[in-house]
């Protein structure tokens, strides 16, 4: 994803980076002398998503006046609820507060003093200190459950078709999992369409994490690609943030931006740290991209693709040797999505061919 459009997050981020909290049933921590937090209604645990929203509750004692609480539910990142531009819940003339709140495997809540500022995402738990007095945290209530997807076989790997929105690009992307398929061939078709006035993104995911070794990916010509869609091939943890989710991407997008020669990018999070991303020119055919990520770095290749599937001549290559992070429960992920564009809004939508995606130890 373009750098810009998550700076302001992930500048918030690393502020809280290194901190942690271990979960287990509802967790307390106060000042010395401070409030306590206790829950009395607690949502089910459950991946999150726009479309699902139940409320919380509970009691504070010991609270001052001008304090107020803060609501996170954990669902990759720790998001705000109920939504960022209502990050702070009352608490009431007897003690209690109660919000609504979209779904999340755990939920956090921070009892804070006037002034305090809340992050709209954290990726490590949130923990007391400065204007923040007391946290309580809790686990969702019953079995986990996660949010439906459409099973889909490429390559020889079992890859999950996403079906509930995202936020990736800095704005929220509905899909259609219909909009992901195989042909006769076997090749990958993504794309993104138009239904009752609405935009349909396409993602799949990976079954499981591979880790170290190289990621072959061999795509046809993506340059008719409009200035405001992205086809993105990455790898993403969504349950550990203290590596930046071990996001390491392949992405093709202009990013709104008709005017820009550089059509493509490889990047490691954050983006907004200097050498993090490698801009260059992608041309029009069919080019095979390659990650090859090993202990301390990672190294991304571009070459163009013969008739055979055979890789030629280069294109670009770069490698990173700084933030590389270690394997855990990455999972790569290919997707096509749209990023808001005043200047260039979509108006088309396309369709992405992946004839092959290979994984050597």
């Amino acid at each position: 994803m373009k750098p810009a459009s998550r700076l302001i997050v992930l500048q918030l981020q690393v502020v809280l980076a290194g901190l942690g909290l271990t979960l287990g049933g509802c967790k307390s921590q106060s000042h010395e002398g401070a409030a306590s937090i206790e829950f009395t209604q607690v949502p089910p645990a459950a991946q999150g998503g726009d479309e699902r929203v139940d409320n919380i509750a509970g009691r504070v004692h010991g609270s001052r006046p001008g304090e107020q609480m803060v609501i996170y539910a954990h669902s990759g990142p720790w998001w705000i609820q109920p939504d960022p531009d209502h990050p702070f819940v009352s608490i009431r003339s007897d003690s209690t507060w109660s919000t609504p709140t979209h779904l999340g495997f755990d939920y956090a809540a921070l009892l804070v003093e006037p002034g305090y500022h809340p992050p709209l995402t954290l990726d490590v738990t949130p923990t007391v200190g400065g204007l923040v007095t007391s946290i309580a945290i809790v686990k969702g209530s019953g079995s986990p459950t996660f949010a439906p997807t459409k099973p889909l076989k490429f390559s020889g790997y079992d890859w999950a078709v996403r079906m509930v929105p995202s936020d990736r690009g800095g704005s929220e992307n509905l899909y259609d999992p219909d909009n992901a398929w195989t042909d006769a061939n076997g090749a990958l078709h993504l794309r993104i369409n138009r239904r009752s006035g609405l935009w349909y993104c396409a993602q799949v995911e990976l079954a499981h994490s591979l880790g170290y070794g190289t990621y072959i990916f061999r795509v046809r010509d993506v340059s008719h690609l409009e200035p405001a869609e992205v086809f993105s091939l990455y790898t993403f943890d969504e349950w550990h943030g203290d590596q930046y989710y071990r996001e390491m991407d392949v992405e093709m997008s202009r990013w709104g931006d008709a005017a820009d020669q550089n059509n493509a990018q490889y990047g490691i999070q954050p983006f907004y740290v200097p050498g993090n991303v490698y801009r260059f020119k992608a041309p029009a055919g069919p080019l095979t991209y390659t990650i090859r990520w090993k202990s301390g770095s990672v190294t991304f290749t571009t070459t163009h693709s013969s008739h055979d599937g055979a890789a030629g001549s280069l294109v670009a290559k770069h490698e990173f040797t700084t933030g590389v992070p270690t394997p855990g429960q990455e999972k790569v992920k290919l997707q096509v999505y749209l990023v808001p564009s005043d200047k260039y809004p979509l108006q088309e939508g396309g369709e992405v061919i992946i004839d092959k995606f290979e994984y050597l130890p």
